[in-house]
Formats: structure tokens, C-alpha cells, sequence
């Protein structure tokens, strides 16, 4: 079963901001990773500026998980305040992932197709028809443990 979580994107402050959510609600980073994590790829290579901003960071808080990242320097320009926030759904299975996004996608735009990733993960983004951004995930490792 799909469960669902807050994801938040910044311009190079997911750290400072996620410290303060930290210091708020208390817990535990159950992940912290950072642009210089992404292994060489054809077309695309992080740039010095991006190398240690937060590629991904998530904080349960109760039985969510609030969820993070900075915009690398080829999304700066098209972040905005509003813009800056996604649903992340985490799914049971790579067929919901697929049916959960076709669905999404259909009068939408794909962002990033579903694919197989470097961190493990089947996952891509799509902003929906009504301009709402969707990740979905489905990371086997999770699932088995059931820790979406």
C-alpha cells in the first residue's frame, strides 16, 4: 500500500532548514545524502557549487516523513517559492509505482521518468494536470522492512 509524505525543495538552505525542523519536532535524520554521492554520468557531472548541498535528507515526524533537498544549479532558475514542494509517494510494489504514475501522468507533465536509480529506488516525478508535483518511489529494501 502507498503511503505519502511532504517533500520540500530549496535554493542551498535544505540544511539550515532541516536543522531547524530538527531542533522542532525532535527524531533522528533517517537519511543524509549529498550531490557528491552522484556517481559520473553521460551528460551530466555536479558542479563545485553543488557538491555539498543536500541531494536528499528525510525526518520522521509521528508516522510521516517529512522529506528534502536543495535544487542543483540547472533548476535554481526555475525555483520559486510555491513550486518548492512535492507529494512523495512511497509504494509496495514496482506495478503501483507504474500504475500510480501512468495515472499521474496522463493529462500531466513527467519530469523524470520512472526508472531504475543509482540509490536502489524505481522512481520518477511528474507535475500533475492541476501544476502539483509527484514523486513516486518504490525501494524494495523499504519495503521488505516496510520502512517507506
Amino acid at each position: 500500500m502507498a503511503t505519502a509524505s511532504t517533500y520540500l525543495t530549496f535554493d542551498g538552505l535544505c540544511e539550515e532548514a532541516f536543522a531547524v525542523y530538527k531542533a522542532t519536532f525532535g527524531g533522528e535524520f533517517t537519511h543524509l545524502s549529498r550531490f557528491n554521492t552522484i556517481p559520473p554520468s553521460e551528460g551530466y557531472v555536479v558542479s563545485q557549487s553543488d557538491m555539498h548541498k543536500i541531494l536528499h535528507i528525510a525526518l520522521p515526524i509521528g508516522n510521516t516523513v517529512l522529506m528534502g533537498c536543495d535544487a542543483g544549479d540547472e533548476y535554481g532558475d526555475s525555483l520559486v517559492q510555491g513550486n518548492n514542494f512535492a507529494v512523495s509517494v512511497s509504494t509496495g510494489s514496482k506495478q503501483e509505482a507504474q500504475t500510480i504514475f501512468d495515472k499521474l501522468s496522463q493529462y500531466g507533465q513527467v519530469s523524470q521518468p520512472l526508472a531504475d536509480t543509482f540509490w536502489g529506488a524505481y522512481f520518477g516525478s511528474v507535475v500533475d494536470q492541476f501544476g502539483v508535483n509527484w514523486r513516486i518511489s518504490f525501494d524494495e529494501k523499504n519495503a521488505v522492512k516496510g520502512t517507506h
